[in-house]
């Protein structure tokens, strides 16, 4: 006869206390950050063989998460160039870019848009526009030049424009087209000129987005694997946007979360491709084209 005694089933042990509103947070934030990392290590090192430009601006940053270190960065205008040249296979190029060359082909879904005031896109100026003669041109980004261009021509203004050969606050022309992180620093930094957003004039004169970059594919090569690279690495930054946020170093968080929770946009719906078209019609109407049809992949 055994000495052990067998446990008495009519007595279970008692549940376990749940674990603290804290130690809950902490399992979910856990869980949270270990698929951020498996979903951003499936992400990099994925684009070989192709060959991706984007910009290095702040505003594109949520659409290379975990693709960053297989992008090659440089300004708009420098990456119209390598896709002109073949040296690239895609790369996010302002909207100017595609409408202007019957080249590409733009992947659908994807931009950098906004909806009124942009922040990032700007004529810096001393006086009325409409005494305006000469304007300096960051020469960045094509799009940029020709909005300003279809801005002014609506408005009966047809100024000489003249490349910037300096972002020295000190030293800028009365009239100076800034865009980018430029135009953000030079935006929060002392100064004594009027901002005429483009964004905003833009969404007042036509009461439409304005894109100003899409995702240029030339064509000729299967990009169906990159397309689902290049949405996913977007959904992957509007889903850790908060993140981006938090942790990236340009300027402050408070400017961060306003830029890009609210200023910019990354979608490329109906109302983006009403406002690419009628951009693209203005551009036309003012003999800034020829314009070729946009194709969406």
């Amino acid at each position: 006869m055994s000495d052990s005694t067998p446990p008495d089933s009519s007595h279970p042990e008692p549940p376990a206390p749940p674990a603290p509103p804290e130690r809950i947070a902490q399992l979910l934030a856990k869980e949270a950050r270990s698929l951020s990392m498996h979903h951003e290590d499936a992400l990099s090192h994925s684009l070989s063989p192709f060959r991706v430009g984007s910009v290095g601006y702040l505003n594109a940053v949520p659409l290379t998460r975990g693709l960053e270190n297989d992008v090659i960065f440089a300004t708009p205008a420098q990456l119209a160039g390598m896709l002109q040249r073949h040296e690239l296979d895609a790369a996010l190029v302002s909207a100017s870019e595609v409408l202007l060359h019957d080249r590409y082909d733009v992947l659908d879904g994807i931009s950098v848009s906004s909806l009124g005031e942009v922040k990032s896109v700007f004529l810096a100026h001393r006086g009325p526009i409409e005494s305006v003669r000469r304007i300096h041109c960051d020469p960045a980004s094509l799009t940029s030049v020709n909005l300003l261009r279809v801005l002014l021509a609506e408005r009966g203004l047809t100024p000489e424009f003249q490349p910037l050969e300096s972002y020295d606050h000190q030293t800028l022309p009365d009239h100076t087209l800034l865009i980018g992180d430029p135009a953000i620093d030079f935006l929060r930094s002392p100064h004594d000129r009027q901002i005429w957003d483009l964004g905003q004039a833009w969404h007042e004169m036509t009461r439409l987005p304005f894109v100003y970059a899409v995702w240029a594919l030339r064509r000729g090569i299967d990009f169906q694997r990159l397309g689902i690279l290049l949405r996913s690495a977007k959904a992957f930054g509007l889903e850790t946007l908060d993140t981006i946020i938090r942790t990236r170093r340009d300027y402050d968080e408070a400017f961060r979360r306003d830029y890009l929770g609210w200023h910019i946009h990354y979608h490329l719906g109906a109302d983006e491709k009403a406002g690419l078209k009628r951009f693209a019609d203005l551009l036309e109407k003012h003999g800034l084209g020829p314009v070729y049809p946009t194709s969406f992949v």
